[in-house]
């Protein structure tokens, strides 16, 4: 089995498509076709089904484009590492993080990264913890952030606890006091108020969809589906109310009333998370120190 073949069959299983798949690695399509089938051959199975117009996966073909893909990423990660220059001159890291993070912890780290070494790019995927957990596993990013616990424990998955952070209350600063008015609101408080909430995905709305139910009622969501940006936004707008990180609230500005939750209140934890099989690279592995020491 050739490295090269593994890159054939991939750009075929994406594109559906010999001939948009030989462009694709720039092949000729003859020369594609050729090591598609030695690599069937030396496998002992088809990988496609061939009909005109129609290339679908074979069963064995769906078990190999997971393997084949992960080898792809961990052979580009290693040709990464070793073309990375001494002392950190050219690289980069592929870092995956929750929108709140994105917003609260990460600038401030990320500038002075960047001051230190200003050859490595940083790529940034944002998302929720499970479709991040999902890319480290195939080889999609060097690091990720995440909240405890994992949606879905992976042995696959070395983490380190980072920081636990306080969630508080958002609402406009022209809206009635949230819960009794008083200076901390209570889960139970937000009962009967209208909630800004998160789109399905998001950690956040799994944790106070959780806090609420353990308090005996459903959330009412005055609107709903929202990135973090749109949720600050409609709170701004008079919309309702949201429960968000403290360091989002302090970053967000003016235009914001912020109410703590009472004790015990609702917390997350963050965690840094890399694959245990795969050391990450030395750009990666700086960031991750600086994150560490924040």
């Amino acid at each position: 089995m050739q490295f090269q073949q593994l890159q054939y069959f991939v750009a075929v299983a994406e594109t559906r498509h010999f001939t948009r798949a030989a462009e694709l690695v720039h092949v000729a399509q003859p020369s594609l076709s050729q090591q598609i089938r030695a690599l069937e051959r030396e496998l002992g199975a088809d990988l496609f089904l061939r009909a005109r117009g129609n290339i679908t996966l074979t069963d064995a073909g769906e078990a190999l484009l997971p393997l084949a893909r992960r080898i792809l990423a961990d052979a580009d990660t290693a040709r990464h590492e070793v073309q990375e220059l001494v002392q950190l001159r050219r690289g980069r890291v592929r870092l995956g993080a929750t929108p709140s993070l994105c917003t609260g912890l990460l600038p401030d780290v990320l500038r002075a990264f960047h001051d230190r070494y200003p050859g490595i790019r940083l790529l940034i995927e944002e998302g929720g913890s499970h479709d991040l957990v999902r890319h480290l596993a195939r080889g999609a990013l060097d690091l990720a952030l995440v909240v405890l616990p994992l949606p879905t424990p992976s042995p696959a998955l070395t983490t380190v606890e980072l920081l636990r952070e306080d969630l508080v209350v958002v609402s406009s600063p022209d809206a009635p006091r949230p819960g009794r008015g008083w200076r901390t609101v209570r889960i139970a408080d937000l009962e009967g108020e209208r909630l800004v909430m998160f789109r399905h995905g998001y950690d956040l709305r799994e944790l106070t969809v959780a806090a609420c139910r353990a308090e005996g009622f459903e959330p009412d969501f005055a609107v709903e589906g929202g990135e973090m940006d749109a949720v600050l936004g409609f709170v701004r707008a008079g919309l309702g109310v949201a429960v968000v990180p403290r360091m989002v609230a302090a970053r967000s500005g003016r235009g914001l009333r912020v109410t703590p939750l009472a004790r015990p209140g609702l917390h997350r934890t963050i965690a840094l998370a890399h694959r245990s099989d795969v050391a990450p690279p030395r750009a990666a592995r700086e960031l991750q120190r600086m994150l560490l020491e924040r």
